[in-house]
């Protein structure tokens, strides 16, 4: 380990108590995404304080924010995410890993014996991950040209250099027909909450025919107004997942064709919508994984046993990473314990969430020691990312 790495290890844990402090008060105080006010000014006030350039506003979302420093290349980019789940708070953890992004660029300001020689970081505060807009928009305003390479670190159950990501379509399916007493004059009806049934019918049939990387979910947001008048609005509300953009957009007909086909069964009309934008399915730079891998064996950390194919959500992350070089490795908490749940919002500011933390920070910081000061490693990245087939 070179004297750098020692020297940024000691920063960060003299920055430890308070990143576990401010971690805890984003915690007590979550908001959701595009609402991340409060949050967002705790992020900014931190690296304010140390000396960073920030803009606010970017991409035109008023929580959103650069905050950087330094000035030549390479540039990288740290994820500061920061909203929290309707009912449930930080179940996902971003209080932790924004935090975490905020912290790893703090300590390696104080680090570097020349910051503004060494390349640029740039921390993007990142609203609404769990709306999958955030890190979109930061791609349509062109927030990403000149950066080399981003990454972030989320909290989980298990440590992992890779995590891959499935493609999400998000589609809302409004069914119209007739109203009617559903006791007196049932047959002058037309159910259109019979026709969100049959849908949901319909994908529980497709399910046997899709492959095992693919998920399809949803709710019933819409099923009438009172048991005795045949609804004649009905709405539902689901997510279609893919491992690859092809896979994707062949499974997203089908459902489509599920809910056309409930349309004609029951004699309704049929609204399809696509709610907000896909998010593209993550793309793997192994080589990028390695240098995170790299800081772990450093630390003495051993990877979790469980494959990178299991346990898969998705992230507008992986819009990103169809554009530059990406990771998104994950620190535990402890093991057993799941995201988008109370007890692991409790969790995160706990002494093991705040272990994860640092952790987080840790590793952030010792990669991108060795993107600055190890020129191949960058280049390997690039490789990587260029003749990746997907």
């Amino acid at each position: 380990m070179t004297g750098i790495s020692r020297e940024f290890l000691l920063k960060a844990e003299a920055l430890s108590k308070e990143l576990f402090d401010l971690s805890d008060s984003i915690k007590l105080e979550p908001e959701t995404g595009l609402n991340e006010h409060k949050t967002s000014q705790k992020l900014k006030g931190f690296l304010k304080n140390r000396g960073f350039n920030i803009k606010e506003g970017v991409a035109g979302m008023e929580t959103a924010f650069s905050a950087s420093f330094g000035g030549n290349r390479p540039r990288i980019a740290l994820f500061a995410e920061m909203d929290a789940l309707p009912g449930i708070g930080h179940g996902c953890g971003h209080n932790l890993s924004g935090v975490a992004s905020i912290g790893a660029a703090a300590a390696l300001k104080e680090a570097l014996p020349d910051p503004f020689e060494m390349g640029e970081i740039i921390v993007l505060g990142t609203p609404a991950e769990e709306l999958g807009i955030g890190k979109i928009e930061f791609v349509k305003a062109g927030v990403f040209d000149g950066i080399d390479a981003a990454m972030m670190v989320h909290a989980s159950s298990k440590r992992c250099a890779v995590k891959r990501f499935l493609g999400l379509v998000r589609l809302n399916l409004a069914f119209s027909g007739k109203a009617s007493h559903a006791s007196a004059y049932p047959e002058q009806g037309v159910n259109a909450l019979d026709a969100v049934i049959l849908t949901f019918n319909a994908i529980n049939a497709l399910r046997q025919q899709i492959p095992s990387d693919c998920r399809v979910h949803g709710i019933i947001t819409n099923g009438g107004r009172a048991p005795n008048i045949i609804p004649e609005k009905a709405e539902a509300g689901f997510y279609v997942r893919a491992g690859d953009i092809p896979a994707l957009l062949e499974l997203k007909e089908k459902v489509i064709r599920c809910a056309e086909g409930a349309a004609i069964a029951t004699g309704t009309t049929l609204e399809v919508k696509e709610v907000g934008d896909m998010n593209a399915p993550m793309k793997i730079n192994n080589a990028f994984a390695g240098v995170y891998r790299r800081a772990l064996n450093s630390l003495g950390l051993k990877e979790s046993p469980e494959p990178a194919e299991k346990n898969l959500g998705s992230s507008d992350i992986g819009n990103v990473s169809r554009i530059i070089p990406v990771i998104h490795p994950q620190a535990p908490i402890r093991e057993g314990i799941n995201i988008h749940t109370p007890e692991f919002a409790d969790a995160t500011a706990s002494a093991e969430g705040h272990g994860a933390l640092l952790e987080a920070v840790k590793c952030m910081g010792l990669t991108l020691i060795e993107l600055f000061y190890e020129a191949g490693a960058l280049k390997d990245i690039r490789r990587d990312f260029e003749e990746s087939p997907f």
